[in-house]
């Protein structure tokens, strides 16, 4: 019986079906409001392709830009057409060209990086979900600080970087494999150097220098159920963007007022800001910690709360693991062999806690029970930012008090399905 070769189901190109043009009205009497869309595609050796496939080889997709029109729907008013990211991106090198989870990731990389366009910023997604987001001095600190975060998770993703890529960060860029690298520009020689990983999708989007006007915008998100059916709901947008809209916690059970103790140090206020804005990119339960404007741990779609933030925690101490493992042997954790230095690693991180103390805890919903909120202080984390709102959120402030934490609500959920 001859070997079947599964690997070539990735080679496929798809054929594609979907019209050049799409339109989608919204009806309401004689009132009717129309959004206009094209295809998008790229001419690759004088052939023009459009997306690879779909979220799975054998799945036809299209890919389509707003191209007309915006819809006003009570008081809310669609990010109007033309304004294009990850729609229409020039494409500078292919490999094999984007399919729909490229696309998808270097647009929700995008969607968190466009709130961090005053300072070098590095967002990585895999499979729709940040694996690492870093602050940084310069881009190329950025994207390493980033990059370590989640070493092993960060393999085959997307990397969004908010400035034009040096050769430094190239050089850096390069010594890992990724599928995407998205950027507003690249320097000159640049393009020589990340041409050395020929299957590298390098795409520059010139609309990423105006990142910050995209903030606080929204356009009409669409999900299609199986019996054909569609739920439109307008895009989120976080509201709590700044300091004054971070509101001290407090709670009233049974007639008694409790209240945080202290209220978060200026470094507490950035990481709480950061870690409330990457949070609105990833996928629900979430809860994640951040320390010095990196994340640290990133606990994504669970169905509990204390699940997710124990999740993070045992993330937070396996990935520092690999990077002391990485930075001292040059091999992955699992890779290591030698008994020895393995003990002498997990030493070290048991040690640092899997670098947990400082860090800030971020809840996209409020906690139902302190149980969640106690395996972060229990790390040593010092402030917690949440929506606030649980029939126990006095529970949840005494929790942090007994550990001198501190601790914000914004008010808002920031879930994402």
């Amino acid at each position: 019986m001859a070997v079947q070769d599964f690997k070539s189901a990735y080679k496929t190109i798809m054929d594609d079906h979907f019209p050049k043009g799409m339109e989608l009205s919204f009806v309401d009497g004689d009132k009717r409001q129309t959004l206009v869309f094209e295809k998008s595609a790229w001419v690759i050796d004088g052939v023009e392709k459009g997306l690879r496939y779909g979220e799975n080889p054998g799945q036809e997709a299209a890919l389509y830009k707003l191209a007309n029109g915006n819809i006003t729907l009570g008081e809310v008013t669609s990010l109007r057409a033309g304004k294009y990211l990850a729609s229409e991106i020039e494409l500078l090198q292919s490999g094999k060209h984007p399919g729909k989870t490229n696309i998808t990731d270097a647009d929700n990389a995008l969607n968190i990086l466009r709130y961090f366009s005053d300072e070098p910023c590095t967002v990585i997604v895999k499979h729709n979900n940040p694996c690492g987001a870093a602050k940084g001095a310069s881009l190329a600190e950025s994207y390493q600080k980033a990059l370590m975060a989640d070493r092993v998770a960060a393999f085959g993703g997307a990397i969004a970087l908010n400035q034009e890529v040096d050769k430094e960060t190239a050089e850096l860029l390069i010594q890992s494999y990724s599928e995407v690298v998205v950027a507003p520009e690249f320097a000159e020689g640049v393009m020589d150097i990340l041409s050395s990983k020929k299957n590298l999708r390098v795409m520059r989007i010139g609309n990423m220098a105006r990142l910050q006007e995209f903030v606080g915008q929204r356009v009409i998100d669409f999900k299609s159920l199986m019996d054909g059916g569609v739920i439109a709901q307008w895009s989120y947008c976080p509201q709590a963007r700044s300091k004054d809209k971070l509101l001290p916690a407090q709670a009233l059970y049974q007639d008694k007022e409790y209240k945080i103790n202290r209220m978060p140090t200026n470094a507490e206020y950035d990481d709480l800001l950061f870690g409330w804005l990457v949070e609105s990119g990833i996928t629900s339960n979430s809860v994640i910690y951040v320390k010095d404007g990196v994340t640290v741990g990133i606990g994504t779609g669970e169905q509990d709360r204390v699940g997710v933030a124990e999740i993070a925690r045992d993330k937070a101490y396996r990935k520092l693991a690999d990077r002391i493992c990485w930075e001292q042997h040059k091999v992955p954790y699992n890779g290591l062999t030698d008994e020895a230095a393995k003990k002498e690693i997990d030493a070290e991180t048991a040690k640092l806690k899997g670098g947990l103390p400082g860090s800030c805890m971020v809840s996209d919903a409020f906690f139902p029970f302190r149980d969640g909120v106690d395996v972060g202080l229990k790390e040593g984390v010092t402030a917690v930012v949440q929506p606030g709102g649980s029939n126990r959120d006095y529970e949840v402030i005494e929790a942090c008090n007994e550990a001198g934490a501190t601790m914000v609500f914004t008010g808002e959920r920031s879930f994402k399905h």
